[in-house]
């Protein structure tokens, strides 16, 4: 659901995107890695990943095998050093990756170093659940220096709401052991939020909840699920720019509240925590007001850079659009960089800039929107335009609120000076 976390800009100002020297052709790409699949050992009423079993009837085991694993690994490496890059990415998600147990990991890692050239640094994340973790995980997060991502929906009363067992029972225990394990094994982590429409409106409650248990790096996720019915998820027609909107899932954030949540959760940080808690929207909207591009996908002017990776070594053109129509092919068959660079992909990567609506190639704020996610784009302008993003009202309400003090952070890091500088003259 999330890529790695953002490099905080809250700070020292950020460098600029590298170019590569290789041409305009060679690019970087992120892949999200799915080593089984959509398995997974809870049963999250959100989900829309656990769905993805209709498109492989008759898998009864969603494990990557060693040979799907080792021509990922070298074409992943080949392809990004071609680019110029010097720390290379694996990004490893579900399901829920840690399913398929240490041995794998540790094969991932001497495959990374078979195929690394020298000079080049290898980096692995991975996003988790949390339920699996012990001490023998952390201790090969540590040693391997993952990054680790944990899934927490804030206290108990928000996470257990919709992030249950197989059993029908609350994972906010093992989650908060999962926690307190990354701590004291010293395991790199941030914390990912999901904000759905029952959190939404407690953004102060919430942001005091992470603080407290000293989680400096958060991740707040949207939570918009598109429903042909009201019950159940979209179908793999639906999602198209310019097909018809359907409703949504009843869980799913309403653009006023997620307004709200931004303008509250903004207040909190900015009032004590510029430079010592990093949130990923409000890093990127500062580098953004700073000039520099997007190191979200959302945000950016096109998209089609970040993949998704199935089991099976099936590529598709973006996590969020593992259907079947957005298959590009599979890696044992076609090689990785063809792919990722296909005529398909980069039309695909320009739709997100080539349709953009009206209203948005007019508003004040397309800079540090963009339209937002493609797949967010399913309503219709109070001009009757359609293909509008779904938290349009949302991201108006905050770069509003905002604006004032991401322009005075923007120009602290253009002299040089630490955004937490803000702190200091808010309160003169």
């Amino acid at each position: 659901m999330t890529r790695p976390a953002a490099v905080p800009v809250s700070g020292p100002a950020p460098t600029s995107t590298r170019r590569s020297s290789t041409g305009a052709d060679a690019r970087p790409f992120e892949v999200m890695l799915k080593p089984n699949g959509p398995r997974c050992n809870i049963d999250c009423s959100y989900c829309y990943y656990l769905d993805k079993e209709q498109y492989y009837p008759g898998t009864r085991k969603f494990a990557m095998s060693d040979s799907v694993l080792d021509s990922f690994v070298r074409q992943h490496i080949d392809a990004q050093h071609a680019t110029g890059q010097r720390e290379i990415v694996f990004a490893w998600q579900g399901g829920e990756p840690t399913l398929v147990g240490r041995d794998f990991y540790e094969r991932a890692i001497e495959l990374q170093g078979k195929y690394a050239p020298s000079g080049v640094t290898i980096l692995n994340t991975v996003q988790t659940n949390g339920l699996l973790l012990d001490a023998s995980w952390c201790r090969f997060f540590r040693r391997h220096d993952f990054l680790v991502g944990l899934s927490l929906d804030g206290p108990r009363e928000y996470h257990d709401r919709h992030r249950l067992d197989r059993r029908g029972q609350g994972t906010f225990d093992k989650v908060m052991l999962a926690l307190r394990l990354l701590k004291r094994y010293a395991v790199a982590f941030n914390v990912i939020c999901v904000v759905s429409r029952h959190n939404a409106a407690h953004a102060s409650e919430l942001y005091r909840f992470f603080r407290k248990h000293r989680v400096a790096h958060l991740q707040f996720i949207p939570l918009v699920e598109r429903s042909v019915d009201g019950t159940s998820f979209s179908s793999p027609e639906v999602g198209a720019p310019g097909t018809a909107s359907p409703g949504i899932m009843p869980f799913s954030v309403l653009p006023r509240q997620y307004g709200r949540f931004l303008c509250e959760l903004f207040d909190a940080w900015i009032a004590r925590d510029v430079g010592r808690c990093f949130i990923q929207f409000f890093e990127t909207q500062i580098g953004l007001w700073s000039g520099y591009p997007s190191s979200m996908c959302w945000f950016s002017e096109e998209c089609g850079n970040a993949l998704a990776l199935e089991h099976n070594g099936d590529l598709y053109a973006c996590d969020q659009y593992v259907y079947p129509a957005y298959r590009l092919g599979n890696i044992t068959e076609e090689a990785l960089v063809e792919l990722a660079s296909s005529p398909e992909q980069r039309a695909f990567g320009r739709a997100k800039r080539t349709t953009l609506p009206t209203v948005c190639n007019a508003c004040d704020y397309r800079f540090a929107c963009n339209g937002g996610c493609p797949k967010h784009r399913f309503v219709t302008s109070e001009g009757g335009e359609p293909d509008v993003n779904y938290f349009c009202e949302a991201f108006l309400r905050f770069f509003e609120h905002a604006g004032d003090d991401l322009r005075a952070m923007a120009s602290l890091i253009e002299r040089g000076l630490p955004a937490e500088s803000i702190m200091s003259r808010r309160t003169r």
